[in-house]
């Protein structure tokens, strides 16, 4: 599938602020998504530590699921090194370049993108949703075991209870209740779709597990392929 190039890679996280601060702008954030998509794309990345240049080696997986039966329709995967060092806020651009290729690499054009991490819910308002979704151009959002920012009121203790997430006066997500009795996940929107669909997609896709099956099946597959690429 084709992912836009629109903009320089960094090498400051001065240079990676302003590349977030300019395809901000970009972001359509009136659409409210797709009303019926037809395959999901799960986005993760698996790390192994750091490697003797400091760099850490890390596997980039990208799952297309059918949404109705949630079974495998195209998988990708690359595996590499972080592109850029850990900075807080910033962490997209160590996962970025690897997510990119394999993304280049699926057979098929999913619907909608889901990643294991942030959209609005971020510092500078551009998470990893965000800007998967401005350089691909599709419906993206995210979903996060754990919030990064602002606090967020307890759901309900029922399946599809949320609560929402804030960052100052403004709601920059929802805490969702995927299975009764368990720690709620964090949705956050990225790019074309709206809060309403992506809580509700995402319901859709937590038949049985807290985390959504897109999340689970990539990070089945960025394990296995960081494991078979590493030294025995």
């Amino acid at each position: 599938m084709e992912v836009r190039d629109l903009h320089p890679w960094p090498d400051t996280p001065e240079e990676a602020r302003a590349i977030q601060d300019r395809l901000r702008s970009l972001l359509d954030l009136d659409d409210p998504g797709p009303a019926d998509p037809r395959t999901i794309a799960g986005l993760d990345v698996s790390y192994a530590g750091d490697g003797d240049d400091g760099a850490a080696r890390l596997a980039a997986a990208v799952v297309v699921l059918d949404a109705a039966s949630l079974e495998v329709v195209a998988e990708s995967v690359v595996t590499g090194t972080a592109a850029f060092p850990y900075v807080p806020g910033l962490f997209a651009f160590r996962e970025l370049p690897a997510l990119i290729e394999a993304l280049r690499r699926l057979a098929v054009e999913p619907d909608l993108l889901v990643c294991d991490g942030y959209g609005l819910a971020h510092p500078r308002r551009f998470g990893l949703a965000c800007h998967l979704g401005v350089l691909t151009g599709l419906p993206s959002f995210g979903i996060a075991k754990t919030p990064f920012v602002g606090a967020y009121d307890q759901p309900g203790k029922a399946r599809g209870s949320t609560g929402p997430l804030r960052d100052g006066e403004e709601v920059v997500g929802r805490a969702l209740r995927t299975r009764e009795g368990v720690k709620p996940v964090f949705v956050s929107v990225g790019h074309r779709i709206g809060l309403d669909a992506a809580c509700r997609i995402a319901l859709a896709l937590t038949p049985e597990f807290r985390l959504p099956e897109t999340t689970r099946r990539a990070d089945r597959l960025s394990r296995d392929a960081l494991a078979g690429a590493l030294p025995s």
